[in-house]
């Protein structure tokens, strides 16, 4: 019997929406403040699976620039119907406090590479919406709806509004269809229609230890619905000796072959608590009760590891070589920037050929114009290199290689200046928001030419090193913890996961570039698949 292993996407790919057409399977994915918005891979066998397209490419579709950390991007929902895809998803402004700030939209398209639509405005209720194409031809929304009042659970419940295609507005009554289990915190609407049920499968728990994936069901797309009594259909809460934790949120598809599977996130945690790589997908087998309602093909409500695959040939993926020379014309899909898109005024393959330049702008701690291009760290165990040149003349002035979380977690080893040294090679860490310089002093180097840098990831380990023409790589700075750049280091949750790549700034406001010769990224243990190209 073949098996799939879990997570099928990892590292950071948060809350799946599948979606088959045909003999073709999709994923879309949460991306947070990282642009180009939502990821979308596809399959053929739901065992092997390459990145296709980010359909949100402008900042028409998605304007993030002052966005707070791990807002942006929550829980894409994709469907297709009558020959276009249907691309639902939240762009959050504020979700710290009692409010939350959290605009929904649609985008559409012909082709799952896009080009994609401009957005049609949907409502600010909640969030994680996702939108249901009826058999009648009508359409409409689910969404989680937010209640901030004192007394009240802000997890209101899910609510159904119908969409009206041709004027591009929802209409009618907005009706709250579902309050949820004692669970709480119910989230994640998906609704499917199965022998002529409506089923609705939510989130619950929250995305933490505590998650979980419950259904309900009803005869009327109205309700009133009615919960599994089995619930939750899937959790790993209680059970920390499961490989995947944090299981939950996720969607349904059914198989050419009448075979259906069950998409979730998961979180494999570091010592016990740190999910450094984020929120990742797996995937389960679903069979069917006699009275109708679904369950994991193994038994019980736990993800498993390994499950069987479905009764499908096998594909093939194709992998990109570890070095990305930047001789191309275009960055490939793996790259991302925070916030803003990678516009030819900051970043650029064309100015430099065969190296990608970056004009310094802003800190690492700000939430509007960095230059900064990383790719998704997606094996515990894992290098990254590359080859800077870059000529400071102010202490304002920086580039290199970072290991990044968000604003409030990062390490940065890079290329900067010194009023009595010249160029120097300096280590920070920002953990917790709490700067600090991990040099005393800073390394001078030699004062012209190209720098190597290097980091080497081992789980919750990490050791940065560098070298100069000539020279044998030498390790620089202590090795330091991981587990800061992650979900669950912070007070409050977080949604993302570590990043891998290069910046540049300069706090002077005169845009000193840097040019990168190249980018090694070397995983242990899982392909490097990204293919598309980020447009």
């Amino acid at each position: 019997m073949t098996q799939i292993q879990n997570p099928i996407l990892t590292g950071f790919h948060a809350d799946p929406s599948i979606l088959r057409v045909g003999e073709d399977y999709y994923i879309a994915t949460s991306t947070f403040e990282w642009f180009p918005g939502v990821r979308i891979h596809h399959s053929r066998d739901l065992k092997h699976w390459e990145f296709v397209s980010s359909p949100l490419t402008r900042t028409s579709q998605l304007d993030m620039r002052g966005n707070m950390n791990s807002g942006g991007v929550w829980a894409p929902a994709l469907s297709w119907h009558d020959g276009t895809f249907y691309l639902i998803y939240t762009d959050v402004k504020q979700w710290h406090g009692a409010y939350k700030d959290a605009h929904n939209y649609l985008v559409t398209a012909d082709s799952i590479e896009g080009p994609w639509s401009e957005p049609v405005y949907l409502n600010s209720s909640g969030f994680d919406p996702s939108l249901f194409h009826d058999d009648d031809g009508r359409k409409w929304l689910v969404n989680m709806i937010w209640d901030y009042r004192e007394g009240k659970h802000p997890f209101a419940g899910i609510v159904l509004q119908e969409f009206d295609e041709a004027a591009g507005e929802l209409t009618g009554p907005v009706r709250m269809i579902y309050e949820g289990t004692d669970l709480k915190l119910t989230e994640g609407p998906h609704l499917y229609k199965k022998d002529g049920w409506y089923y609705l499968i939510v989130a619950e728990g929250g995305t933490r230890y505590e998650h979980a994936e419950s259904v309900a069901r009803s005869r009327s797309l109205e309700g009133p619905y009615e919960t599994d009594p089995d619930y939750p259909l899937i959790t790993s809460r209680g059970d920390d000796t499961l490989v995947l934790q944090k299981a939950g949120h996720g969607s349904l598809v059914e198989t050419q072959n009448g075979e259906w599977y069950f998409v979730h996130l998961c979180g494999r945690p570091l010592n016990g608590t740190y999910c450094t790589l984020g929120r990742e997908t797996a995937i389960q087998k679903i069979t069917w009760t006699e009275d109708g309602w679904p369950r994991l093909a193994h038994g019980g409500n736990r993800p498993a590891e390994f499950v069987e695959a479905p009764d499908l040939p096998e594909s093939t993926i194709h992998e990109l070589p570890v070095r990305d020379a930047f001789d191309g014309t275009e960055l490939h899909g793996n790259w991302n920037s925070l916030r803003v898109p990678m516009e030819e005024s900051w970043c650029t393959l064309k100015e430099a050929p065969g190296h990608l330049r970056l004009y310094g702008r802003e800190s690492l701690s700000s939430v509007h114009k960095q230059s900064l291009v990383a790719r998704r760290q997606t094996a515990f165990v894992c290098t990254a290199a590359t080859t800077l040149s870059f000529d400071p003349d102010t202490y304002q002035q920086k580039a290199g290689l970072v290991v990044y979380y968000d604003t409030e977690d990062h390490v940065y080893l890079h290329v900067t200046y010194h009023e009595s040294k010249g160029r120097v090679l300096q280590l920070i860490r920002t953990k917790n928001g709490q700067y600090e310089e991990l040099l005393h002093p800073a390394k001078r180097i030699t004062q012209e030419g190209p720098v190597e840098l290097k980091v080497s990831i081992s789980y919750d380990r990490m050791q940065f090193s560098y070298r100069t023409e000539d020279e044998n790589w030498q390790l620089i700075g202590q090795e330091l913890d991981t587990t800061h750049m992650s979900d669950d280091s912070a007070a409050d949750v977080r949604f993302t996961g570590t990043f891998i790549g290069m910046a540049c700034q300069d706090y002077s406001g005169r845009k000193r570039p840097a040019d990168f010769d190249h980018f090694d990224y070397k995983a242990e243990g899982v392909p490097n698949t990204e293919q598309a190209v980020t447009k």
